[in-house]
């Protein structure tokens, strides 16, 4: 009886690892031409508008300049979206080291792969509800092949996912934080570098 609650408690498990992980776009999968069209019937702007409340941008060329910016700030960049329930139980971590850390020379990024179908109905009004005060960006690329090694080369494809780095050191995080502490503490280190 014991081994059958085992079995279903892991594929109950391996489900909703997988949810997260299918819909992150591996880097080996076949180029799935779905996002590249959902891009293309994306809003065209690469700034804020009155309609809505985060910048996007519809190439990662436009969000690449993020990852190597040459000052003295340290940045923490999270890859999440919406469908992503790993990305979303840790986004109060993002929230809580934005406000925790306010006085510092700290940006907190996040960066949604949401789709472009879904920005009106479940990202902007995921944004309002949460009231996120870290920087929010869409990325409506949908190239995910393209420029997941730009990111960082150890990057499987799989969200959640966070660079951490300043002009001396950068962390690559590819999986959900234990807890606040761990991210605090990464970010503490990297402060004092």
């Amino acid at each position: 009886m014991l081994n059958k609650y085992l079995l279903v408690l892991m594929v109950v498990g391996l489900f909703t690892f997988a949810a997260c992980q299918s819909n992150a776009a591996p880097k080996e999968a076949p180029t799935d031409t779905a996002p590249v069209e959902e891009a293309q019937a994306a809003p065209t702007t690469s700034a804020k508008t009155a309609d809505y409340p985060f910048e996007i941008v519809t190439s990662f060329d436009q969000l690449a300049p993020i990852f190597n910016r040459d000052s003295d700030s340290t940045y923490v960049i999270n890859f999440w979206a919406t469908w992503c329930k790993p990305c979303v139980e840790e986004l109060p971590y993002f929230e809580q080291l934005h406000d925790d850390f306010s006085g510092e020379k700290l940006k907190v990024i996040l960066v949604s792969l949401d789709f472009a179908k879904d920005i009106d109905r479940k990202l902007v009004p995921f944004v309002e509800e949460h009231k996120l005060r870290s920087e929010v960006i869409a990325l409506l690329d949908g190239q995910y092949n393209n420029w997941i090694d730009k990111v960082d080369p150890e990057w499987s494809g799989a969200i959640p996912v966070t660079v951490l780095y300043n002009a001396k050191e950068r962390k690559f995080i590819g999986e959900q934080f234990s807890g606040y502490d761990e991210l605090s503490g990464l970010v503490t280190d990297l402060l004092k570098t």
